[in-house]
C-alpha cells in the first residue's frame, strides 16, 4: 500500500469535523428506508439449501444514484428479537445487523458519506447456514448463482466505486473478471479496475473484523478513515 501504516502520528489526526479521536462523539447509523430495498427476484430458488435456510432474501438498499456501492458476503443468522436491527435474514436488507450493519454504515458516516451516496448488498443474498445454526461460507456454486444479481445491480447503479467489505466479497468481484486473490490483507485499499463493470473495486476489512485487524495493521481508527479516504479521491 501508498500509506504509510507504521506511522503513529496518522492517529492524532483530525476527523472530518476538525476532532481528534478523544473528542469525537459517535452518532449512531440511520436505519435504511425499507422503501430503497431493491428486490430483483422475489422467491428466488436457485440455492435450495440456502432457499431452506433463510427467513428472507437479504436484498440491496439505498440509493440507486449512489456514488459507492458496499458489498458483503453474505448475510448471517442475526439476532431476530433486536428492536430494530435484526440483520438482512429477517428484515430483507443488506447490512443491517446490530453488529456489522451498523458498524459499516458507521465508518462511511464518519468519512462524510450521506445515505443518497450509499448502496449497501451482499454477493450472495440468502444466509449460509452451518451446521450450528450459524453461518457457513457460501460455496462456490452458490457465489455463482447470485452474482448475476449482482452484476445487474452494479450495471444498473453505475458507482464511482464498489467497496468489498473483507475476503469474500472481495474474491466474488474479482471473479466477475476472472481473476483470484492471493492474500487479502495485501489487497486492502488497493484499487483494481473491474473493466466488465465499469467500474473499480477497493476492498477494505470486514466490520466483523475490523478492531482486531486495524491494530495488527498499526492502524488507529482515525489513520484508516484517511487512508480510505485517500484512497477513494484517487479513484475516479
Amino acid at each position: 500500500m501508498q500509506t504509510d501504516l507504521s506511522d503513529p502520528k496518522r492517529g492524532e489526526s483530525a476527523d472530518r469535523n476538525g476532532l481528534k479521536p478523544a473528542e469525537r462523539t459517535l452518532i449512531m447509523p440511520e436505519y435504511p428506508d425499507p422503501d430503497s430495498k431493491n428486490v430483483l427476484a422475489p422467491g428466488c430458488e436457485r440455492c435450495p439449501a440456502l432457499a431452506d435456510a433463510r427467513e428472507h432474501i437479504s436484498w440491496g438498499n439505498g440509493s440507486l444514484d449512489a456514488e459507492l456501492v458496499v458489498v458483503g458476503e453474505a448475510p448471517g443468522a442475526g439476532t431476530p428479537e433486536a428492536d430494530r436491527w435484526k440483520g438482512g435474514n429477517w428484515t430483507g436488507m443488506a447490512y443491517t445487523a446490530r453488529h456489522s450493519g451498523r458498524k459499516i454504515r458507521e465508518l462511511f458516516g464518519d468519512l462524510d458519506f450521506d445515505n443518497d451516496d450509499l448502496y449497501y448488498t451482499n454477493a450472495v443474498k440468502c444466509f449460509p447456514e452451518g451446521g450450528d445454526g450459524s453461518n457457513r461460507e457460501p460455496t462456490s456454486e452458490e457465489r455463482t448463482n447470485c452474482r448475476p444479481y449482482l452484476e445487474t445491480e452494479i450495471e444498473e447503479i453505475e458507482p464511482r466505486a464498489v467497496i468489498a467489505t473483507g475476503k469474500h466479497a472481495t474474491t466474488s468481484l474479482l471473479a466477475t473478471e476472472g481473476k483470484s486473490i492471493d492474500g487479502f490483507l495485501d489487497s486492502i485499499l488497493e484499487p483494481v479496475a473491474l473493466g466488465g463493470l465499469g467500474t473499480t473495486l477497493v476492498p477494505v476489512l470486514h466490520p466483523s473484523y475490523q478492531a482486531v485487524w486495524l491494530s495488527r495493521l498499526d492502524y488507529t481508527y482515525e489513520g484508516y478513515l484517511d487512508a480510505i479516504a485517500e484512497t477513494l479521491a484517487g479513484v475516479e
